[in-house]
């Protein structure tokens, strides 16, 4: 679907839309671009600026791509004890981003949850939703590797 069959199932003019359409723009999309922001402010009758606040304030909505590869990182307790701050800290220092940040080249996202409900194994992360426990710092530095030779071999 693109986006113009998204804005035929709604009606102008009616702010009471705002959520549900920037869902389901972000869902065909992958985020929210400032294109479409403006277009569904014009759509809406809504000035840009309370679109944007929108899609800022609600955590659902991402305003860039994200990577071929997303990493979550789990900061529940099991692995908080068991060093996830360690694993994210790694992470963020190897990509050289910030979790809610993606990569410049679009490889990486780095997203914390606050349980992947895989405690046995923890520390966990999970990239593309496949799980990677029992994390130290040699073990994702080997693990970025494996994916950043995947991504050169493509």
């Amino acid at each position: 679907m693109d986006t113009k069959q998204i804005y035929e199932k709604y009606p102008a003019n009616d702010p009471s839309i705002l959520i549900p359409i920037l869902q389901e723009i972000q869902e065909t999309e992958g985020y929210l671009s400032e294109e479409e922001m403006q277009k569904v402010a014009g759509f809406t009758r809504l000035p840009v600026s309370r679109v944007y606040g929108v899609a800022t304030f609600y955590n659902q909505f991402r305003l860039q791509p994200l990577g071929e590869y997303v990493i979550r990182v789990c900061r529940g307790t099991a692995c908080h004890v068991k060093g996830s701050l360690d694993v994210l800290t790694t992470l963020e220092n190897e990509l050289g981003i910030k979790a809610g940040e993606t990569t410049k080249d679009l490889k990486f996202s780095l997203e914390t949850v606050a349980c992947i409900g895989a405690c046995s194994i923890a520390p966990v992360i999970s990239i593309n939703d496949e799980y990677h426990g029992h994390l130290t710092v040699k073990k994702i530095q080997k693990l970025l590797a494996s994916f950043r030779k995947k991504t050169k071999e493509d």
